[in-house]
């Protein structure tokens, strides 16, 4: 008589959890929620991933967590890095997907560039990561995991002092594990990043942008790149969903919750598409009731892009001009670009099909009418 072999149970991974969720976690396993606080200090803050080495933890429970959970994080695939010190990973996830993960350095800080969804849905026309389509979610441990990885390959030589929610994906159409992964990164008794350091982006979710307001006390970088409905809707296709009435009232709704915060407004440089100086004073006026910051983006190009960069002459006038506004403004310095980690260009080289290449010219011909 054959046997039939039981299905192996997969093991949990912890690295799906904040401290919320391993509480829980252990209080079902009959154990005290005082145990979620110990763990997270071991692999965050002690990089321990043996559970035989948590030594304040009892011999039974040890050995329950071998047997049935695990700290499995994404792989490396390829790392590479820039000429100005800027770094890149390719991370392989269990299922094969890759996704990836920039590290910025600068001289008071060091900003992770995470993504948080394999590929990404939202057609944006000058983004590269647009153009592959979209895969999946990334699971929280997936999200936390770039971090973990990237500040084990940094060592103690360079510290992750910002983590920026702006790589492959949108954010907030994953929002569950999004939050999660935030949580985990501002945890005290995990990474201990500040609020203030923490920043998720998105290209105008309206509903999840109120959710996320209530819910989790971040900073917010929103995707505008247009003055009118008619252009975003060409540039960012979710804005037809949700134009800007509907995207600045969710702006507004955020900012009341802190009376000092202020959120940023990504602007990304299009040459003879958004760029003139009668845009930067519509930018201006509607944003006159959003306390803001303006960070002006050189658009960064990639195989088959259907739009050319603003020249820095055009650009310097631009921001000049939201400046003597009183608008605090800067232009994003690009970092990365000789390994493709540059802002819009991750993942790589896109493989030329003429479907998309189609459809990025028309986009192109779209907002040149628009303009004109």
């Amino acid at each position: 008589m054959n046997s039939v072999l039981a299905p192996v149970k997969p093991k949990v991974n912890l690295l799906d959890f904040d401290r919320k969720g391993l509480e829980a976690f252990f209080v079902g396993l009959g154990e005290k929620p005082f145990r979620a606080t110990q763990v997270l200090k071991w692999i965050y803050q002690e990089d321990v991933t043996d559970f035989d080495l948590m030594t304040n933890l009892s011999k039974s429970l040890r050995a329950y967590l071998n047997e049935s959970c695990s700290l499995a994080t994404p792989a490396i695939e390829v790392e590479q890095k820039a000429s100005d010190g800027t770094r890149k990973w390719a991370l392989k996830m269990s299922c094969g997907n890759q996704v990836e993960t920039v590290f910025i350095p600068e001289e008071s800080r060091g900003t992770l560039c995470v993504s948080s969804q394999v590929g990404c849905a939202l057609a944006c026309t000058f983004c590269s990561t647009a153009q592959q389509g979209f895969n999946r979610n990334l699971t929280t441990a997936e999200i936390i995991g770039q971090l973990y990885v990237a500040q084990r390959q940094l060592g103690k030589t360079q510290r992750i002092t910002n983590v920026v929610m702006m790589g492959m994906g949108e954010p907030l159409l994953n929002f569950e594990n999004v939050v999660t992964a935030m949580r985990i990164m501002m945890d005290d008794f995990a990474y201990g990043l500040s609020k203030r350091r923490v920043t998720i982006s998105t290209s105008g979710v309206v509903p999840a942008m109120y959710r996320l307001t209530e819910e989790c006390d971040v900073s917010l970088a929103v995707s505008l790149h247009a003055v009118r409905d008619e252009l975003r809707d060409v540039l960012v296709p979710i804005n037809k969903k949700y134009p800007l009435k509907e995207l600045l009232a969710a702006c507004q709704d955020n900012v009341k919750s802190s009376p000092r915060r202020r959120i940023t407004f990504e602007y990304v440089m299009l040459a003879g598409i958004n760029d003139s100086l009668d845009d930067a004073r519509a930018l201006i006026k509607l944003l006159k009731d959003v306390p803001s910051k303006m960070n002006l983006i050189p658009f960064n190009p990639f195989p088959n892009a259907a739009y050319q960069c603003s020249s820095a002459a055009v650009i310097d006038r631009f921001r000049a001009v939201l400046h003597n506004s009183g608008m605090v403004t800067t232009i994003r310095r690009t970092r990365g670009d000789d390994i493709d980690a540059a802002c819009g260009q991750l993942v790589g080289q896109v493989q030329d099909k003429s479907k998309r290449t189609l459809k990025l010219q028309q986009a192109r011909d779209a907002s040149v009418s628009i303009r004109a």
